[in-house]
């Protein structure tokens, strides 16, 4: 089984490193909720839009004169796809998560927690390490629990559950609805509130990054062997926030990623995630999801078009709006050691 494949469970990685990165960032600071929400707004929307109008056309074209599954859904409610989509609803209509820009449907889950985060933070804070640990075991538990009962029960009548499965309601909702998938958001506050409290041993950045890419192994080579939507859904988010948890620890073997390039790479990610599957994809993929280039040039020009083009949006689109909507300089996503917020002004 390709690590390909899989690459589905990314958004899994995503919403537990948005949960640690924002504790991380904003635990004991003064900032209000307003200013909070101003600069997710921010961060999140100019790039978001600029991926809708780029993507409008296909997805209009698709859900007009394409008779496959992924557009049925969007086509028989195509006017109410136009409203739910910009306002960052689709993911709360489990049918409609995939319209328009497929990969958005996270954006739609991330914009609920943001809503929630300013008053999660100061209850998560208000805990020790070992009710966070309990906290995160918890959601974990929980996450698995909802995908494993799904897929036991099969309420949709499923006779195979993978992920060309586009329009079956229960599937859809396990898989994006905003309150399933909250608890991996929340196991990553815990764990970022954990790593807040604690002392810092690097030495142990080495065996938490190795035993995350590990477990990430295991569970990829026994892909087929696993339920998909339990695979799909937070299965893997304890490995996710182990990798995260060792990196936050700021190892030297890990300074290549202060490298300028590399921070350009990370910055324009945003924007290639937007922009992938809809904008670049069609240049090198058939209707059938073929490659139509499968030597490894094919796989390196779509790359170097897929990074160029999402790095030239993030700096003469992202970047730009975010800075005139936030009306102050970017603050750095992820505060070194010595920058974090002192223990003791909040805990």
């Amino acid at each position: 089984m390709r690590i390909s494949s899989i690459g589905y469970v990314g958004v899994s990685f995503f919403f537990v490193l948005s949960g640690f990165i924002l504790v991380y960032t904003y635990a004991g600071r003064d900032t209000s909720p307003k200013e909070f929400w101003r600069a997710r707004v921010a961060r999140i929307y100019p790039a978001y839009l600029f991926s809708l109008l780029v993507t409008a056309p296909f997805f209009i074209y698709g859900s007009l004169f394409l008779k496959v599954p992924l557009f049925e859904w969007a086509s028989a409610h195509f006017k109410l796809v136009l409203v739910l989509v910009p306002l960052l609803l689709q993911a709360w209509m489990p049918l409609a998560a995939l319209a328009w820009n497929a990969v958005a449907w996270s954006l739609s889950d991330e914009a609920v927690f943001y809503i929630g985060f300013p008053f999660l933070l100061k209850r998560i804070l208000r805990l020790g390490a070992g009710g966070l640990a309990l906290v995160a075991a918890g959601c974990w538990i929980l996450s698995v629990g909802i995908t494993s009962l799904y897929t036991l029960a099969n309420p949709d009548r499923l006779q195979v559950m993978d992920a060309d499965v586009v329009n079956a309601f229960w599937l859809n909702t396990v898989k994006f609805h905003p309150l399933v998938r909250l608890p991996e958001f929340l196991l990553g506050m815990a764990c970022g509130a954990i790593f807040l409290k604690s002392k810092q041993d690097r030495r142990l950045a080495l065996p938490l990054v190795l035993g995350g890419i590990a477990m990430c192994g295991a569970v990829a080579a026994n892909a087929e062997r696993l339920p998909y939507p339990v695979l799909h859904t937070s299965l893997l988010a304890p490995a996710f926030a182990a990798i995260i948890y060792g990196f936050a620890l700021a190892p030297r073997w890990a300074s290549v990623l202060s490298f300028r390039p590399c921070e350009f790479l990370g910055d324009a990610s945003y924007s290639l995630y937007l922009l992938h599957s809809m904008m670049v994809w069609p240049f090198f993929y058939t209707q059938f999801n073929e490659p139509r280039h499968r030597t490894y040039g094919g796989i390196f020009a779509y790359l170097l078009l897929a990074v160029s083009v999402s790095g030239l949006v993030y700096r003469f689109i992202e970047e730009p709006a975010r800075r005139k909507l936030r009306g102050k300089k970017k603050e750095s996503a992820l505060p070194t050691l010595s920058e974090r917020p002192k223990q003791d002004a909040w805990a």
